[in-house]
């Protein structure tokens, strides 16, 4: 959520910021500086009259002293309350409302983000290995893994419709090498705490990451609307520390936890509906940093390169791509997106979206750090997937494939998969 005292202070600024969003987007402010001008209207109206009341007060305790009458002076304090109880309540509602249009505001991105309308002005920030070479036509990862009898595609769709993925064999014990080759990863050499959280979330904590109410079509929800399926472990673990405020030697705090993860994905309907590219279930390990601001976008930069490595032990080609202002996230100030490259589809893949909110995630929820000074600050905080499990698989599937039809395992995960290759 954005400083009110920032659309206050600096609303040109605010707004062009928007604007390089999204054009338009900045005539939203207009709205939010108007019904904060309503609010401090309230407010000052509440002063006068509890400045009033307070006055007539001590002037009815004189007269009691004195033993003379009161009697006008306490109906004049009963208007007043009345006045004072209605006026709350304006300022409360007012309040409501504010609070409901800067929720539907996103983070502004960073002055330094480049510019750009969509994912077509994303530069290029690097490159990792080349694309494999094969001296036959690579297969795509439904192929092989029909194939080898990995994962039963058709089962999946009889047991919950199109979206979904059955894992078998040799293809279970594959996902869950891979699962546990990334948590022992980033906990052992990246100092990572893991903690596996909850699977379903209070509306609050989809609201304190930026879920809600923006992307609300996209997530499964219980009947009363009242907890959701969480679409990234990002929801319960950013919010583990919400209302509470951190000492600053603590920080930063680094975790790490591997969940399913559920979308609708309401607004792709038709997009990649062959094979695990776009699911409904998927499994995906999940990084969060809780920093201050002064130390959040090196953070970022070690994030970014902790998800790296794990592609670089894999053996998989991919770029790191820097979004421009109209592909950035809502909740984001900063992001790099990762792509591996996948033979069998001919283009890279999103693998992991490493970002920095700053304070816009915070805010939402409440999540400030004591400084040195003993000033209570809003801390940042930092996400990104260490990774999505099932794009990595599809890489991993179509990278290794071999003119025989096998897979080979790469060296790093041959200790947790048992073998060296997969063959049917």
């Amino acid at each position: 959520m954005l400083d009110i005292r920032l659309l206050r202070e600096r609303a040109d600024y605010v707004r062009e910021r928007l604007n390089a969003r999204q054009p338009g987007l900045g005539d939203q402010v207009g709205a939010v500086l108007a019904v904060d001008a309503e609010r401090r209207r309230f407010e000052t109206e509440l002063q006068k009259l509890n400045a009033e009341r307070n006055r007539l007060s001590k002037a009815i305790g004189a007269l009691r002293v004195r033993k003379e009458p009161s009697g006008e002076l306490e109906a004049q304090v009963r208007a007043l309350g009345e006045q004072i109880a209605a006026l709350n309540a304006q300022v409360t509602a007012t309040d409501e409302r504010q609070r409901a249009l800067l929720l539907t505001l996103p983070n502004l991105p960073h002055p330094a983000a480049p510019v750009g309308a969509d994912a077509s002005a994303n530069p290029i920030a690097r490159v990792w290995g080349e694309p494999a070479r094969y001296a036959f036509t690579p297969s795509d990862h439904v192929e092989i893994a029909s194939r080898l009898k990995l994962i039963d595609f058709e089962r999946a769709t009889k047991l919950s419709g199109t979206g979904f993925v059955f894992f078998y064999g040799l293809g279970a014990r594959l996902q869950r090498a891979l699962i546990q080759f990334l948590l022992d990863l980033h906990t052992g050499r990246h100092g990572y705490t893991e903690v596996s959280p909850p699977y379903l979330v209070r509306r609050d904590c989809m609201i304190g990451t930026g879920q809600l109410p923006k992307f609300e079509e996209d997530s499964y929800a219980t009947e009363d609307s009242q907890l959701f399926l969480i679409p990234t472990a990002e929801v319960p673990v950013t919010n583990l520390h919400r209302e509470e405020i951190l000492p600053a030697g603590e920080l930063p705090k680094s975790f790490v936890a591997h969940t399913p993860c559920f979308r609708r994905e309401a607004g792709s309907a038709g997009k990649d509906t062959r094979g695990m590219i776009r699911v409904h279930q998927f499994d995906k390990v999940e990084l969060v940093k809780i920093t201050t601001p002064e130390t959040s976008f090196d953070e970022l930069e070690k994030m970014t390169a902790d998800a790296e490595r794990v592609l670089q032990l894999l053996g998989l080609h991919y770029r790191v791509i820097e979004l421009c202002t109209g592909d950035i996230g809502f909740a984001a100030s900063k992001t790099y997106d990762i792509e591996v490259w996948a033979p069998g589809q001919n283009r890279f893949l999103e693998v992991s979206s490493c970002s920095n909110c700053e304070d816009f995630q915070a805010r939402r929820m409440n999540l400030k750090f004591k400084d040195a000074e003993g000033k209570n600050r809003f801390c940042h905080t930092l996400n990104g997937s260490g990774t999505a499990l099932a794009r990595l698989y599809v890489a991993l599937l179509e990278t290794h494939q071999q003119a025989d039809g096998s897979v080979i395992i790469p060296e790093a995960l041959r200790d947790y998969v048992r073998a060296k290759e997969i063959r049917a």
